[in-house]
């Protein structure tokens, strides 16, 4: 089948224009790749300067005392209540124990009864019994443990982050599907043939 000169003319002309419009995509699929990798440098520092610290503050102002609460009501229950009285009952049972020894050596020896002074045992008591307090609350102390890793407002911030960057992606996808003409071929050396 052979062309005349006039549709040869035209053909050609026709694909200058399509290698044109070729360049001219693939300039523009170049800045839109240019403007995406922008948005995303943009949007890390937005979240960085602008969505953690008001996650943080957040988190601070409304959940932070609630468990800081929480968790000084448990160590006071452990150190002020159960601390101390475990240590008394310690403390007061050595000491009828020590009553105890006592009377059965002045039985054994044949001097009664009778307690020298009370008073004396009562100060050993309360001597020994705030000794084992003491040391029970040694043993028995809850460490605060140290701080490792990102906290909860960390991890928000960071799905917030992920979020808006889908976002930003899905809003770019939209855009570009909009408009078949706008995608390019995979191989953007080879013109398309007319």
């Amino acid at each position: 089948m052979s062309v005349n000169r006039k549709r040869k003319k035209e053909l050609r002309r026709l694909q200058v224009q399509a290698n044109s419009l070729w360049e001219s995509q693939q300039v523009l699929v170049g800045e839109a790749a240019n403007i995406a990798r922008e948005a995303s440098r943009q949007l890390g520092h937005f979240g960085r300067e602008q969505v953690v610290p008001s996650v943080q503050a957040g988190y601070g102002k409304y959940a932070a005392p609630y468990v800081d609460k929480g968790m000084q009501f448990s160590k006071n229950v452990l150190s002020d209540k159960v601390v101390p009285t475990a240590g008394a009952v310690v403390g007061s049972a050595l000491s009828v124990w020590d009553a105890a020894n006592d009377t059965r050596s002045r039985l054994a020896s044949g001097r009664g009864f009778a307690m020298p002074d009370a008073a004396t045992y009562a100060k050993k008591a309360d001597k020994y019994g705030a000794q084992a307090s003491k040391r029970m609350a040694q043993k028995l102390r809850v460490l605060d443990p140290p701080k490792r890793g990102i906290g909860a407002g960390g991890v928000v911030a960071i799905i917030l982050g992920v979020a808006a960057a889908i976002g930003v992606v899905y809003a770019a996808w939209q855009t570009l599907r909009a408009d078949d003409e706008l995608w390019v071929a995979d191989d953007p050396l080879r013109a398309p043939d007319a």
